[in-house]
């Protein structure tokens, strides 16, 4: 089966059913509220009151890095870890886990319902049911700690309704979700500084000046301890970006780098490393710190493909990558690593966009490493940008541009233009590397 791309059509899920009829529950996609997750969760006989002890991550860029990095230096402990992320990638599945395990399809069927139920049609947004499932899950399983990330902002956030959790983290802010956020980093930075609790320690990543100030100023007004980088904790890189210093409370500490690709996840991984330690009562020994660094996993950023379909059209030679980062601040990332990293060969960039975001804002940055460019649409996706206004974009840039109807024909295209290896990235979208991770298997 095929859908109207042309594309691999998805496998029917067994909850896309009720998945379907939440979509429905309410007018809008997003509508940035705490009442109707706080009805909800009364009627669930609050489920946020029975967590685990709760790690709350919120920020723009960088959140399910740093999840990924601490949920593997937990589990390497011997810690039994609840993990919540948004969106997914190719099942619902992924956005709870549970003591470790994806939830299964059966369980997750049975808690939506019971949601369902318990909401009684009353208007909901989809995220906002779905936090409550999963908060509905995590309460009912044993595990030692949960790691919840935040959706969109963090003042209004679903996720914002545990009281007390054990530490917040606030991750890079940047510009993006501006129409829901405010316009500016000090507008966005309060939204975020919602998830900052009254004695709670924050652990705060590299920030500008003025987000660290609305930061510090909402840790302070709660007596919440700030744990800001660049003040409290300090991470300097070794030279080739194999390993990194950690200096906090005057002493220093080496840890290899991350096993998640770019020089970014080195700061990313010191973010993960001062939670665990701002952690009461959680801790691990450095062999097993330098374990959980080694084996960490976070599809869609900076991964390299190694095997499916999609590879296997490449000629000897060629690689083929694949990022989810979509706003100016990840595609700075991407363009800092191939500059320093991906520079023996040209970089060819497959793109494909929602259409809440600027694509001439994301591929600014990405243009002096882009040897083309080739657009495409999001399959499946109605909000989806068209491939020409993704390649009228990047050829107003000066990158060499066209369109293609999917991933797959923007390969074929490549594989018949370029004789010599060469690189090649898919980004632009989370949603677009979900269904290149599906359609590659």
């Amino acid at each position: 089966m095929t859908d109207a791309t042309g594309a691999e059509a998805a496998p029917p899920h067994p909850c896309d059913a009720i998945l379907a009829r939440l979509l429905t529950l309410h007018p809008k996609v997003i509508d940035l509220s705490l009442d109707r997750v706080h009805r909800l969760l009364d009627r669930l006989d609050h489920p946020e009151r029975r967590l685990p002890p709760v790690v709350h991550v919120a920020g723009t860029n960088g959140k399910g890095s740093v999840i990924a990095i601490l949920r593997a230096l937990l589990e390497t402990a011997g810690q039994r870890v609840h993990v919540h992320i948004s969106p997914h990638l190719v099942h619902f599945n992924e956005r709870i886990r549970l003591a470790g395990e994806l939830i299964p399809d059966a369980d997750l069927q049975v808690l939506l319902e019971e949601c369902e139920d318990a909401n009684g049609g009353d208007p909901i947004t989809f995220f906002e049911i779905t936090t409550g499932a999963a908060l509905l899950a995590f309460a009912r399983t044993p595990a030692d700690v949960l790691i919840l990330e935040t959706g969109l902002g963090g003042r209004l956030d679903a996720t914002n309704v545990v009281d007390q959790p054990l530490v917040t983290a606030i991750t890079p802010i940047s510009l993006d979700h501006q129409q829901f956020l405010g316009e500016t980093l000090a507008e966005i930075a309060g939204e975020k500084a919602g998830i900052i609790k009254p004695g709670v320690p924050c652990v705060i990543g590299p920030q500008p000046p003025e987000v660290l100030t609305v930061l510090d100023d909402r840790a302070r007004a709660l007596g919440a301890p700030a744990l800001a980088h660049g003040r409290d904790w300090f991470v300097t890189e070794a030279a080739d970006g194999t390993a990194f210093d950690l200096t906090m409370d005057g002493r220093t500490e080496t840890y290899p780098a991350p096993a998640l690709a770019g020089r970014h996840q080195l700061l990313n991984a010191a973010q993960a490393v001062v939670c665990l330690k701002a952690m009461t009562g959680f801790g691990a020994a450095p062999d097993q710190i330098n374990r959980g660094l080694a084996t960490a996993q976070w599809p869609a950023r900076l991964q390299r493909l190694t095997q499916g379909p999609l590879v296997g059209n490449l000629a000897p030679g060629w690689s083929l990558w694949l990022d989810g980062g979509h706003n100016a601040a990840a595609a700075a990332t991407i363009a800092a690593h191939a500059a320093e990293a991906w520079n023996e060969k040209p970089l060819h960039l497959i793109c494909g966009m929602i259409n809440s975001k600027d694509p001439a804002t994301f591929l600014s940055a990405l243009a002096p490493v882009a040897a083309s460019l080739t657009g495409v649409a999001i399959p499946g996706e109605a909000n989806t940008l068209t491939a020409d206004a993704i390649a009228a974009a990047g050829a107003a840039l000066g990158i060499p541009a066209r369109t293609a109807p999917s991933v797959q024909a923007a390969l074929w295209g490549l594989r018949e233009r370029e004789q010599n290896p060469q690189r090649v990235l898919i980004c632009g979208s989370l949603y677009l590397a979900g269904t290149v991770l599906r359609d590659n298997t």
